[in-house]
């Protein structure tokens, strides 16, 4: 394998998680960061060992993600303890008392094609981009925003009933696996948590799962829930259509966007003393739907909560890296052991880019996109480097190309 300068980075951040791994997977683990982050087009095991120009057979490198003794669990583990480290380090460089974190709550689906049977764990998963079930793996993820940091945390993979009952295994909705995700998170003592999450996730259970941990909640509310004005329950769709009206409404900006907002503070059904925001972007009109907000930290203003609910985005902006960047989805393992496998070197991989973006912030490296494209560059660069010192001892050409595995 052809070591490159770049290389060294993913060296050092892989050594410095201590997994525990053999010499041999260690270089697994390597290969496909490596491959990941270099490989154009799919992002498959094939093709992964042919951008790393990997001499080991591809069979190997499949045996590691199904066969090999190693656990995944750990390595998660090791990888949020160190991006956690990182945060800490940030805090007290910063001299942050109160220091926030928001951690993100959300759910994505890896689609695969419907004649794909053979492939463990597929079933139909409501996408809402797509706005219809699909033939998909689904997975709810984690992820945590601050002190200048934004990276993917943790994942678990969701399975309807049905499978769960067909495979003997125990049913855990979207909620619950989204609860052991908040419960998983070691928040430091001295940090304020904000778990961010759309109308899906602002249940009860999830709801109490925030403030058992001392977090508060802000999410997105359906109006089918009930409020409390003057102490009569009635329901948030029905309070709208027949008690707002356009006098009643803040105008309210935040950032580029202007909205207008009422604001409500009080029970719920099934929370207590909450601040719900009914808002309309730009202008009031009563026959559209507007969008509703909950939040359980009455101490914030309108345009904080806003501001802070608009961090959620960064749960989008990750899975669009993971999925047209790094390939989340573009697995051809027929083994769910080896899938979640490798969801694991992918949040290796993303943590890894989050991990250098942040450390070549101040050269001009903004997003993910622009560490995976100078990352790109800099082997470019070495590969010419490499070929012009073979070229200064004659080496033949044919053994240059043979070593890049590229044709004469």
């Amino acid at each position: 394998m052809i070591m490159v300068t770049f290389y060294t980075y993913i060296v050092n951040f892989i050594f410095a998680l201590g997994l525990g791994f053999s010499k041999p997977q260690t270089r697994h683990v390597l290969t496909f960061i490596h491959g990941i982050i270099l490989a154009d087009g799919k992002k498959t095991v094939s093709n992964i060992r042919r951008f790393t120009h990997e001499t080991r057979d591809l069979s190997s490198m499949t045996r590691f993600l199904n066969e090999s003794p190693w656990c995944p669990n750990r390595a998660n583990r090791r990888r949020i303890q160190f991006m956690m480290e990182k945060i800490k380090k940030a805090r007290a460089k910063q001299g942050d008392t109160r220091p926030i974190t928001f951690l993100i709550m959300d759910d994505t689906q890896s689609k695969k094609d419907s004649h794909t049977h053979g492939m463990e764990g597929l079933d139909y998963h409501f996408s809402h981009s797509d706005g219809k079930s699909v033939w998909s793996h689904c997975v709810v993820t984690a992820h945590v925003v601050s002190e200048g940091y934004s990276f993917a945390l943790d994942y678990r993979s969701y399975f309807r009933d049905s499978y769960c009952s067909e495979n003997g295994l125990a049913f855990k909705s979207k909620n619950d696996l989204a609860i052991e995700l908040i419960n998983g998170y070691e928040s430091p003592s001295d940090e304020q948590v904000y778990v961010l999450v759309d109308s899906w996730y602002t249940s009860k259970k999830l709801i109490d799962a925030c403030s058992t941990n001392g977090y508060h909640l802000i999410g997105g509310l359906r109006t089918n829930r009930k409020i409390y004005p003057a102490g009569i329950g009635i329901k948030l769709s029905q309070f709208i259509s027949d008690y707002i009206q356009a006098d009643d409404l803040r105008p309210v900006t935040v950032g580029h966007h202007r909205y207008k907002i009422y604001s409500y503070e009080g029970n719920l059904s099934d929370t207590e003393n909450a601040t719900i925001l009914v808002s309309w972007e730009d202008k009031y009109d009563s026959k559209t739907k507007p969008f509703c907000l909950l939040c359980t930290d009455s101490s914030l203003d309108l345009v904080t909560i806003l501001r802070y609910y608009e961090v959620r985005w960064h749960i989008e902006t990750g899975y669009r890296y993971f999925k047209d960047l790094l390939g989340f989805d573009h697995y051809q393992l027929l083994s769910y052991k080896g899938i979640e496998r490798f969801w694991c070197l992918q949040f290796l991989t993303y943590n890894f880019l989050e991990s250098q973006r942040k450390e070549w912030k101040e050269e001009g490296i903004v997003t993910i996109g622009d560490t995976v494209r100078r990352i790109r560059k800099d082997h470019l660069s070495q590969l010419i480097v490499y070929s012009y010192e073979q070229g200064l001892t004659q080496k033949p050409l044919v053994e240059v190309l043979k070593c890049l595995k590229l044709s004469a």
